[in-house]
């Protein structure tokens, strides 16, 4: 009968943890769609100036309309422009093993990592540097724009990507609910 209840609840818990990671991909791609078409749009009817200025405030301001009572997404990287999106130390670990699977031949579209901690479920998702990335997070940004990211993360270390190197993660939390005693 032990081992019925054993297998039981791994079957459920496996279930429950592919559900997490099933809704947290959902969650990102939303995310991320949602932020590309608009600095997308930007940048094709106003070019890479206005770009940044609507990156600046735009990805705060869809954020929390990807975020829920279940859900928790942000973004950090191992090279942040926004200060408030370093990494601590567990998830820069896991931001430099990314690096590590990309040397080791990984695809970028595949690397992934999950983890159960004490204050809630994660799901982390590199994000690759496309070709449009370049013109704010490139080697060879212009004058003009470089002035404009100065201005507005004076702190700014995510610059000089190439196409296809991990320009950063997304992370979704799933919070602990703690139990009321």
């Amino acid at each position: 009968m032990r081992i019925i209840l054993l297998f039981s609840s791994l079957f459920i818990s496996s279930a429950a943890f592919a559900n997490n990671v099933d809704d947290a991909r959902k969650t990102i791609k939303a995310f991320s769609t949602d932020l590309k078409q608009i600095l997308v749009s930007t940048m094709q009817q106003n070019g890479p100036i206005a770009a940044i200025s609507v990156c600046n405030t735009a990805a705060p301001a869809i954020t929390p309309q990807h975020s829920n009572s279940a859900w928790q997404i942000s973004r950090s990287a191992l090279k942040t422009r926004n200060p408030d999106n370093q990494p601590d130390e567990w998830l820069r670990n896991v931001l430099l093993n990314f690096e590590q699977r990309k040397l080791n031949g990984e695809p970028i579209a595949k690397i992934e990592h999950q983890t159960q901690r004490s204050d809630g479920w994660y799901f982390i998702k590199a994000i690759p540097t496309q070709k449009a990335c370049l013109a704010c997070h490139g080697s060879d940004i212009a004058p003009e724009v470089a002035k404009k990211i100065a201005a507005l993360y004076p702190s700014d270390q995510a610059t000089n990507f190439k196409q296809g190197d991990i320009r950063g993660a997304f992370i979704v939390k799933k919070p602990i609910k703690k139990h009321q005693q």
